[in-house]
């Protein structure tokens, strides 16, 4: 079964007992592409509707402007009305040029098995879209980088940060072509966020059959205690557990264990709660965001 609904910003779902989405943000990005197979897989994994989302922000959608000061006054009205209609023309472009990526993005889901794939399509920022949508979404899935982005290897999304610290629910961030996540890492710090991630892990169906490689960076002595007690969590939901203590920089030690085991996906905590904190420091979430060459599904 496949629900189009494309047309206006009240296209919430999951209200009146829905089931929750994945939610898929399609763009028309370099990653839209995996965008698309990473969440059509968490869509069949969890038995999930599928929705996808795509944005036409007030920016994109210039105003006429008013040039009253600068041409003549018999000449402005003229004019005037060839920007409109231009405008217009360029805001029905950009609502058709999104129809089509949803609809290619609908015949990929549907391709990849998904059985329910729900379209829309909104006038407003992304982070307006998925605040609004929260509690319909059970997972959130984006690119690492926008469309505005280009064919960029490096870098931010400009709202990646803001969606990720305005959103409570588990994020997957994709900066690669799908490849189907066979070994997990969960940086674990026993924090709030990474118990969560904890928890999640062990409940979801989602990692089932997977090999979970639990890991901690910091004093030896605290780390034995904290991978202990995660792992037994772990081993209590029949998940292969492997865990390691690392030393050295938080992000370096990380990134070099991805690399060693073959890790498909990294689970771990989003940005902190203090963003003067993130902002002095440097904030891990983004570090690793930057360097890792894998998928990040970040909790807050």
């Amino acid at each position: 079964m496949v629900v189009s609904n494309s047309e206006n910003n009240n296209d919430t779902g999951g209200n009146g007992g829905t089931p929750a989405v994945v939610l898929s943000c399609i763009d028309g990005s370099h990653y839209t592409g995996a965008v698309c197979d990473y969440s059509a897989w968490l869509a069949a994994k969890l038995s999930a509707p599928l929705k996808l989302l795509h944005n036409i922000e007030r920016s994109n959608v210039p105003a006429v402007t008013d040039f009253t000061g600068s041409i003549g006054l018999g000449s402005q009205e003229e004019l005037l009305e060839e920007l409109t209609a231009l405008e217009q023309q360029r805001a029905q472009l950009l609502v058709k040029q999104g129809k089509l990526m949803l609809q290619a993005a609908r015949n990929r889901a549907e391709d990849a098995g998904v059985g329910q794939v729900i379209t829309c399509q909104r006038h407003d920022t992304l982070t307006e879209s998925v605040v609004e949508l929260e509690d319909c979404i059970r997972i959130l899935v984006l690119g690492i980088r926008g469309e505005e982005h280009g064919d960029a290897e490096q870098g931010l999304g400009a709202q990646l940060e803001t969606v990720v610290r305005s959103l409570h629910k588990p994020i997957l961030v994709v900066n690669r072509e799908f490849q189907q996540p066979q070994r997990i890492m969960l940086a674990y710090d026993g924090g709030e966020a990474t118990r969560k991630a904890l928890a999640l892990i062990a409940e979801s169906s989602l990692f089932h059959n997977l090999s979970c490689h639990l890991v901690n960076v910091g004093p030896a002595q605290a780390a034995e205690k904290l991978l202990a007690e995660a792992s037994a969590e772990l081993d209590k939901a029949g998940l292969a557990v492997t865990a390691s203590h690392l030393e050295g920089n938080t992000v370096e030690a990380l990134i070099a264990y991805q690399e060693e085991h073959q890790i498909d996906l990294t689970v771990m905590g989003a940005f902190s709660h203090n963003r003067l904190r993130d902002l002095l420091m440097g904030s891990i979430t983004a570090k690793m965001l930057l360097k890792t060459r894998q998928p990040l599904l970040l909790l807050r």
